[in-house]
């Protein structure tokens, strides 16, 4: 994988967040991260490019609420830091938005470079390890593809067996459950609702 490289010294590579932190994306400083900024990007990025049926768009702080969910289905016993890790497996979007995974593979490597860099700071940020264990990336990844799965099928307009194909098998969360979180909810719902798992996680 090649770094990512940085511009030229007149080339604005940082955001201002609305905490009026000052994020720079080649080189994030953990004490330049604040998990309301996290929330109130996530809840403002549109999962599938927007391509999801409801009143609302389907956002990424609702999906990474929906992969906990899995989670805890998958493996009720697991720690909790590492549910708080799944929380924010999609952390980096709340800066550089949610490319659908065939646009990922057409950037390559920088864009990844710049988003592990992203996540590894958040991870320190909130007490984590900056690169997670493989296992762990790997329960993370598993209960995301299931996320996925139940998205594309009540959301996003895909064929069962086609999502299987893509996302593997569905991960049996109950009705009531995903009546509640394949609903897509107002930003400032999904805001509320990712501070208040965090929050929760953290205790």
């Amino acid at each position: 994988m090649t770094a990512a490289k940085r511009p030229a010294r007149d080339t604005r590579v940082w955001q201002r967040m609305l905490s009026g932190r000052r994020l720079d994306l080649l080189d994030p400083s953990p004490l330049d991260i604040e998990i309301a900024d996290i929330a109130h990007g996530l809840a403002r990025v549109a999962r599938w490019n927007g391509q999801t049926s409801g009143a609302h768009i389907f956002s990424v702080a609702q999906h990474t609420l929906l992969v906990e969910a899995v989670m805890r289905e998958q493996t009720p016993r697991v720690d909790t830091r590492l549910r708080l890790a799944a929380l924010l497996h999609d952390a980096p979007e709340y800066v550089i938005g949610d490319m659908i995974s065939p646009f990922k593979a057409v950037l390559g490597g920088d864009y990844k470079a710049v988003e592990k860099r992203l996540l590894s700071a958040i991870h320190i940020r909130f007490g984590l390890p900056a690169v997670l264990a493989p296992e762990i990336t790997q329960q993370i990844k598993d209960a995301d593809r299931g996320a996925a799965y139940l998205e594309a099928t009540h959301l996003a307009g895909f064929a069962e067996a086609e999502a299987k194909r893509l996302f593997g098998r569905d991960p049996g969360l109950s009705a009531a459950m995903q009546t509640d979180y394949l609903t897509p909810w107002t930003a400032a719902k999904a805001e509320k609702r990712f501070l208040e798992r965090f929050a929760a996680l953290c205790m």
